[in-house]
């Protein structure tokens, strides 16, 4: 895949993501950790900054920052992964969810891996 695609490919995930916490935050609101206040403005924050990540992605000057804020949202945003996975085990939800939820945890390696790629490139 070239690098170009990569990070095109990437940066319209990002933004197309971030969109989503804006016209459907109560989605994001419901996986998020019991621990953390302000949901709902947490929501907002991190689809702004994926929005921002996304189209950094695109900005030559700024690609590596981005990829670098992309990378640490990837890290923060975990916890309301794993509560996604906890409450769909507590509510006993098909054994096909809880494994998905389960292969989705790893995947934020993959794509920390891809944002670092797409935001650093060898040449």
């Amino acid at each position: 895949m070239s690098s170009w695609f990569s990070r095109t490919l990437l940066g319209l995930l990002f933004v197309g993501a971030g969109t989503l916490h804006f016209l459907a935050p109560g989605a994001y609101e419901r996986i998020m950790p019991p621990y953390l206040p302000l949901h709902r403005e947490l929501v907002y924050l991190s689809g702004a900054l994926e929005i921002a990540g996304g189209l950094g992605l695109f900005a030559k000057r700024i690609r590596r920052v981005a990829g670098i804020g992309l990378i640490l949202l990837l890290i923060a945003v975990w916890p309301a992964n794993l509560q996604m996975l906890l409450d769909a085990h507590a509510a006993q939800k098909p054994l096909w969810w809880v494994a998905l939820l389960w292969a989705r945890l790893p995947l934020q390696v993959v794509l920390i891996v891809w944002v670092w790629r797409a935001s650093h490139p060898r040449t």
